[in-house]
């Protein structure tokens, strides 16, 4: 059923979780991990003019490859795991690859934030849920959110928030 599996990483703390749960939808489906971390040139548009772009982008790359080798170093050592570096935000960046890629199913951390907190800062998780080509299995990586009794609703309407692209 699935050949690969996609797995954005930011690199934050408990992609453990996210995968552990690819790794065994992985060797369920004899499938290949493909691990993506985004360059988020965005997260930087406060810093000072004078700033180097070539330097904030040396650091941002190490995040980067720092985030891929957790994944690999992290996934069973039976799955397959291949690792690639895209610049843009988040969100659309995923979404893109999910169509522009074979990816059966996106598997990704959610941090389980609600209320206000989600408003403000948005869901990278909550848009590509909305917007990928292909299935997207989240994952809680906070210990908040998967001790949480907070439910959450699915819209009535299927197509109520999705927007075209």
């Amino acid at each position: 059923m699935y050949d690969t599996i996609l797995l954005p990483t930011d690199g934050s703390a408990g992609i453990e979780r996210v995968v552990d749960h690819a790794g065994e939808l992985a060797r369920v489906h004899d499938a290949t991990i493909q691990a993506l971390y985004v360059v988020d040139a965005t997260s930087f548009t406060g810093l000072p003019m004078e700033t180097s772009w070539d330097g904030v982008r040396q650091v941002l790359e190490s995040e980067g490859e720092t985030a891929l080798e957790g994944v690999q170093r992290l996934a069973p050592d039976d799955v397959a795991v291949e690792a690639e570096t895209v610049e843009g935000t988040p969100s659309t960046e995923i979404v893109r690859y999910t169509r522009d890629q074979p990816v059966d199913v996106v598997v990704m951390g959610t941090h389980g934030r609600g209320g206000i907190d989600r408003l403000l800062l948005g869901s990278v998780a909550e848009r590509v849920v909305r917007k990928s080509a292909v299935p997207v299995v989240t994952v809680p990586v906070s210990e908040g959110a998967v001790e949480s009794d907070e439910v959450v609703e699915a819209d009535a309407d299927p197509a109520a928030g999705v927007e075209s692209s």
